[in-house]
């Protein structure tokens, strides 16, 4: 991937979608000599346009949700709203009449952005692309990046042309890219993850999940992979657009372990455990984007309010290694 020779730091920042990743933060990133990615997730083709602006000049990728949606079952969603609303009532909202929305996150107007206007590289996660979109990435220019988190699923991106894998481990933050969301994702360590992938597809590797010290990026690159992914660890950044209740959790020492759920979102997602988990993950449905629509409004109040017990605090394993200092700080101190 021609992009890698634009680097200096075998380091990429993560597109965390929701708000954490800023122009700001990937600017930072490339000025340190990274690659950082934007986080086409949840904004508008209007919003990610403004912000592919912003970003141009400095080495950069843009990251999109592939669709691979996760119907919900209606009977089921209709029980969880209703097991939700003493945490709506809590915040001053209702859920009452709460119906599901099934979209698929603008997808063909993002692609039609970044093909009249191309930029670096484009990544995709939770699903699979066309070939054909990966080749008309390819012919404007754009190295195409996929998200596995299996050695099918990488012979399976491979097939499509792209120029290079994120291979994302059990341990990563926010949402698995897993491309079977139903199913349990295995607990490998990531080098072990690494070195088989690496074994079954000849493509470059960017390694992903519960990065926190360079002994860890140390230990993924000496199992193949050609750089590192963070992006837990930079959103006590003062680049990150992570919430405030968000940066003090992940700073709390009372905060003492991360928990894979589907409570927030109806699709597995790795954060800090808290109340709303404990309250409600035995039942969330499985249902993606229908259950992270229902509780959007929901975990924006959380999140102006500051109650951390109701707001998603997406960490990956490493989170104890976050701290408050500037973007290039940090990959400085995680550089091998």
């Amino acid at each position: 991937m021609t992009v890698f020779d634009d680097i200096s730091l075998p380091l990429v920042a993560a597109p965390m979608a929701g708000g954490a990743t800023t122009p700001a933060l990937v600017t930072a990133a490339a000025r340190a000599g990274a690659l950082g990615f934007l986080a086409a997730g949840y904004r508008t083709p209007e919003d990610l346009a403004a912000q592919i602006a912003a970003v141009r000049g400095v080495p950069f990728g843009v990251n999109v949700f592939a669709p691979n949606p996760v119907p919900v079952d209606r009977a089921a969603f209709r029980r969880y709203a209703a097991s939700l609303a003493p945490e709506a009532e809590a915040l001053g909202l209702d859920l009452t009449g709460a119906e599901p929305v099934e979209d698929d996150d603008h997808w063909a107007a993002k692609v039609d952005l970044l093909l009249a206007d191309p930029v670096p590289v484009v990544s995709f996660t939770f699903g699979l692309p066309p070939a054909g979109l990966v080749a008309s990435l390819r012919r404007a220019g754009t190295a195409v990046v996929q998200t596995v988190t299996s050695l099918a699923e990488a012979r399976a991106a491979a097939g499509l042309g792209v120029d290079a894998l994120v291979v994302q481990s059990f341990a990563a933050g926010a949402h698995s890219g897993t491309l079977t969301p139903g199913a349990a994702i295995p607990e490998v360590p990531l080098p072990d993850l690494v070195s088989g992938i690496r074994a079954g597809v000849s493509l470059p590797i960017v390694a992903a999940g519960g990065l926190g010290t360079a002994a860890d990026v140390a230990r993924v690159l000496a199992a193949g992979a050609s750089a590192a992914m963070v992006g837990t660890v930079l959103l006590r950044s003062p680049e990150s657009g992570a919430s405030a209740p968000h940066r003090a959790a992940l700073a709390d020492p009372a905060r003492t372990g991360t928990v894979l759920t589907r409570a927030f979102t109806g699709r597995p997602a790795r954060g800090l455990r808290n109340g709303f988990i404990e309250r409600h993950d035995a039942e969330a449905p499985s249902g993606y984007p229908a259950v992270h629509h229902l509780t959007a409004p929901l975990r924006r109040a959380a999140a102006a309010a500051g109650d951390a017990d109701r707001l998603h605090l997406w960490a990956g394993t490493g989170y104890r290694h976050a701290t408050a200092d500037p973007v290039a700080t940090i990959l400085a101190r995680l550089a091998p």
